[in-house]
This record gives structure tokens, sequence and C-alpha cells, in this order.
């Protein structure tokens, strides 16, 4: 038994966990456990705003599939933290938050920088609606307790973020080991359930027996790391694979079954054969609005519209997605890795031989290639401002197969979701619940420290690169060699469209520039040159694919701005807004 501060046994229990890296800032409630820190084999990731730190650290949690950690001040440093807290709450990313607080002796006293205006010591009480429990810690032997459950309600279940708010004078409190010391031995994670035989037949049976099926997969399937797992399921059962947008890179998109995203951005193909299927098996997927066309009938899914008969097997580790939106013939509570393995075992027993589904393999490969010719006139454009299909495809050919993509909001994340090539399950990072614009550019800090044998890359519009640039110092001190490609068209594009189809202007939707660049405005190249980075500016068309190159083999934080037409994503599904701005209008989402 040792006696230390609490501090120090936070981050020897943290050390235990094999945590590696915590992200976050400094704040007059935190420097006992940064202290703490310092002399620990775990890095701090310092950050200059704790949005970044909170996007990081999503992002390394998604690429190492274990929660990871954000350590914040008090009040402005947990409400600046929040959003990135919240991103990763909607896309089911396990984080565990600490903050400090004020110190215990001054409730009620109204300190400096605390949130009191309702109840006294309840700032933990902002986080309430997004993480999955948010625990507030009044006594120092209760920590070890705390931390311990912390972490495995983070990882369990449907994953997501949670709070540990400690007020500050319970970090620097000096106890004994004994409450850190009676769970060392316990479990550093919870098994996961799984599916019995006689369902997993019912399932195999239906989807084989079915005339028209389609795997529909979503982000479920990346967080339980079964990309595997699903390919061998789907390659014997030669189902169709449609997927929603957190689903992208749930399997390579060369795998010959793969359609590609459902809904307002997706494809023909896929949209129409979602809505022939007779079985739809859907695994990891919560059926979101903009994946399922708001969920009107006739655009991606006729689940549950009269006169259809389409059938839903839902396999979902939560059990309120299950029956949410659409109704379910047979709802199963489990692990989507565990389930597909118990499947696949299952379907070889009944299905030796398995199903080919020629036909449908040949449909999917015809759609790719016209689809494919369909944008080599935009893919190969010589015009500039650049053609964002360009920008797309110059990037693919650059990157290596398994290099890292983060994506922001607009044509980064929609047209990537679209039309460009994920080849490595996994290696797609998307804000997908949230859409939060800003999320990209930090992602790639926590991306790359997970994986720094990797190229990581970070699409983004003009509009998230401007969020919080002061990433950048953190790249150039941690000596990260990220690429950051910015989609500039000088507006917030997606939103501009929207409105100059609805409304016939674009106020307070793009920039006015400046006198030096009118039409692009600030010069985010010379912003990567202030921090320390690389910055590259290009000024024709042939120059983005040599740039890229060149960074990526540089091995150097660089930021390459890229002028770029707003042009719309092509849809071919619904959104309930148009009909809500212009209804009984034929209007859709229009350039400006």
């Amino acid at each position: 038994m040792t006696t230390k501060t609490v501090a120090e046994h936070i981050v020897d229990f943290l050390g235990r966990r094999e945590v590696e890296h915590v992200f976050g800032l400094c704040g007059h409630t935190n420097i006992a456990v940064l202290a703490a820190l310092a002399e620990s084999p775990i890095d701090f990731i310092t950050v200059r705003h704790e949005q970044i730190a909170s996007h990081a650290a999503d992002a390394y949690a998604r690429v190492t599939g274990r929660a990871s950690v954000v350590l914040s001040h008090l009040s402005p440093g947990l409400t600046n933290c929040a959003t990135g807290v919240a991103n990763a709450a909607l896309d089911c990313i396990p984080m565990v938050v600490i903050a400090g607080d004020i110190p215990t002796h001054y409730y009620g006293k109204h300190p400096h920088q605390e949130v009191n205006l309702h109840a006294d010591a309840a700032q933990w009480e902002i986080y309430r609606p997004f993480v999955k429990r948010a625990w507030r810690v009044d006594r120092a032997d209760l920590m070890a307790e705390i931390l311990e459950k912390a972490f495995h309600l983070a990882e369990s279940g449907q994953p997501g973020p949670v709070l540990v708010n400690v007020p500050m004078d319970i970090f620097s409190e000096v106890i004994t080991s004994d409450t850190f010391d009676r769970i060392k031995s316990n479990t550093k994670s919870l098994v996961r359930p799984s599916i019995d035989d006689d369902t997993a037949r019912q399932i195999v049976r239906a989807l084989a027996e079915a005339k028209d099926p389609v795997a529909y997969v979503g982000g479920g399937i990346l967080l339980a790391k079964a990309s595997e797992e699903l390919a061998e399921f789907v390659d014997h059962m030669g189902l169709p694979v449609a997927h929603s947008l957190m689903g992208k890179g749930a399997l390579s998109d060369a795998n010959p079954l793969v359609m590609g995203m459902t809904g307002f951005w997706g494809t023909e193909l896929v949209n129409q054969t979602c809505l022939n299927a007779d079985y739809v098996f859907a695994v990891g997927t919560r059926f979101k609005e903009a994946d399922c066309s708001s969920w009107y009938p006739g655009y991606t899914f006729n689940i549950g519209a009269e006169g259809n008969d389409t059938k839903v097997i839902h396999i979902d580790i939560e059990p309120q997605e299950i029956g949410r939106n659409y109704p379910t013939e047979i709802g199963v509570v489990a692990d989507a890795k565990a389930a597909l393995r118990v499947l696949t075992r299952v379907a070889r027993e009944m299905y030796p031989d398995g199903f080919a589904r020629t036909g449908k393999k040949a449909e999917i490969a015809a759609f790719r290639k016209s689809f494919k010719a369909s944008n080599v006139a935009m893919q190969t454009s010589d015009a500039f401002p650049m053609m964002p299909e360009r920008i797309l495809a110059d990037t693919r050919v650059a990157l290596p197969d398994d290099a890292i993509i983060t994506t922001d909001v607009g044509w980064n994340k929609n047209g990537v979701g679209q039309q460009f090539d994920i080849l490595t399950p996994g290696s797609i990072l998307t804000p997908g619940g949230f859409a939060t614009m800003g999320f990209g550019p930090p992602a790639t800090i926590g991306a790359k420290l997970a994986a720094p044998e990797r190229v990581v890359v970070s699409l983004v519009g003009d509009g998230g690169f401007g969020q919080n640039p002061s990433m950048l110092a953190t790249a150039v001190e941690l000596d990260l060699g990220i690429v950051w490609i910015v989609m500039n068209n000088n507006a917030f594009g997606t939103i501009a469209g929207l409105q100059k189809a609805h409304y016939g202007l674009t106020y307070g939707t793009t920039f006015s520039g400046t006198a030096a660049a009118p039409l692009n405005g600030p010069n985010y190249a010379d912003i990567a040159n202030a921090y320390g980075a690389v910055g590259v500016k290009i000024d024709h068309a042939d120059a983005l694919l040599s740039a890229l190159r060149e960074a990526i083999a540089s091995g150097k934080p660089t930021v390459i701005d890229v002028p770029m037409i707003n042009n719309p994503t092509p849809t071919t599904g619904h959104w309930n807004i148009l009909d809500i701005y212009s209804p009984d209008k034929d209007i859709s989402h229009v350039s400006t």
C-alpha cells in the first residue's frame, strides 16, 4: 500500500489501463494531474482550444478501438470541450473526460469561473444530455470505483463518452492506495453478447429464401472491428451491401458486393436496391435521417409503407435502436463481431455451397463502371478554381490504400461518401450524427498518434478548417506528418447551395474574401507557415497531385489550400428540409 495524491493515483490507474495519451488543456483546477502526468510515461497532448482536444481524442478512440482520455479545466474549459464530446456521443465513440471543478469547501460561494446560476457545484450537469453518465466525485475514496465504472461504461454496450467531474481539492488530497489496489485484478473489458444458434438459423434461412435480400450496415461494424466477419458472411450468402454514412469503409469499396451509401447523397443503384428488397439485413446501424431520405417511402426504403412487405432483420448492441424507425421482424441485441461469426458458421453448416448471386454482382459492376465514367469529365477537368470531383480523384491517386482520411462537412463528407473509394476498412473518420464542422482537422492529430506509421490526411472545407486552425501548433510541436487539404470554395458551401435554391440569395453563407484574395478569403497556406508548418497554395489544377505527393513524402505537417468551385454533391434521395423550405415545389440542392 502506498500513499499519494489522488491525481497521482489516477495517473497510475491510467497507466495500468495502458493509456498512452491524454488530450487536453491546462487550468488551475487540473494542474495537480498535469504534475502527476509529468512523472509518468503517459504523454499529455496539449492543445490551444479544448474542442481540438475532444475531436483529437475522438479520432484516437476510433482508430485504437479503446476509450480515449480528455483532461479539462472547469466551466469555460468544459464548455469548449463540449462540442467534441457531443460529437463523440452521437457517433458512439468511447471517451473518458476528466474535468477539474471548484474546491468542495467553496460550494455555495460562487468562486472564480464557476457556473452556478441555478445550482451550486453543478457544472457536471452541462454534460448530462449527451454523455452516458456524469459523475461528480465528492469523496477521494470513491475515485477508484468511479474511474473503473467510467471506463467500463464508456466501452461497453453502445459505446460513448462519460464525464468524471473532480473538485480540485480532491485531486490534491493524499490517500492510501487501498481503494485502487482493490480493483487492480478486475477485468479491463467486458465480454460482449453474441447470438444463439437457433436465432442464427432463423436469420440465415430467411436470407437464403429471400428473392432480393440486401445487407445494410452502419458504423457499428467499425466500432466492433467486425469488417472481416462481415466480409465472410456477405460473401458466403451473396448479399449486396448498402451502408450508411457512418458505415462507409465497413468493407473495402473494391469488394464486388458493395453498392455504396444510401439516402440523400446515395446513388440510384443503392437506393433502388433497398427499395426493392424483400429482406433488409441490418447490422450496427440506426437508420438515421439523411441515410434514409428522411424516412420518406419511395426514395431509399419502403419498409412499413402501405402495400410493401419488406422485412427487417436488425442486429445491434443497443436495444433502443431496434425498431426505432422501422418495424422489425427479427431483432437481436448482440455485438456485431460475435454475431457475424456465429452467423457465418451456421450459414456454412446449412448451405455449404453458399450463394453466388452472379446477376447482382454483374449489376453492381456495371453500375460502378457507368458511374465512374459519368464523373470522368469532372475528375479530369482543368477548370480553376478546381472541380471538387478532381480534388477527390487526385487525392485518391496520391494516397496509399491504408491512408487514414478524416472528413468534415460538405463535399469532403458527402462527396467522399458517394464517390471516394475507401480501400482499407476503418480508414475513414467522419462526423456523422452531429455533423460537426471543424471535426476533421483536429481529428487527424488523434489518428496520427494512434497510427503513426500510416499516412493521415484531412479533407476539409475552408469553413471547417477556419474553425480551429490552432491545431497546427500541436501538430508542429509533435512533428506529426499530417496533410490538410482545404477544399476552399469561399463559403459554407452546402448551406449556401440550400439557401440559394430556396431563397435566391447566399446571405451569411459565403465569405467576402479580402483585397489580396477576393475569391478565397484568408490564405491558409500563409497561416500554416506562420505556425511553422508547410503551406502550399494551389494556383492551377495540375498542381494538386504533385503537391500532395510531395507533402506525403516530406513527413512534415502540411496545409494545401485548394480553390474550389462550389458545385453541389449530386443526389438521388430526399431530405425533409426541402419540403419545409419549399413545400409542393420541385426544388433541390443547387450550386451557388
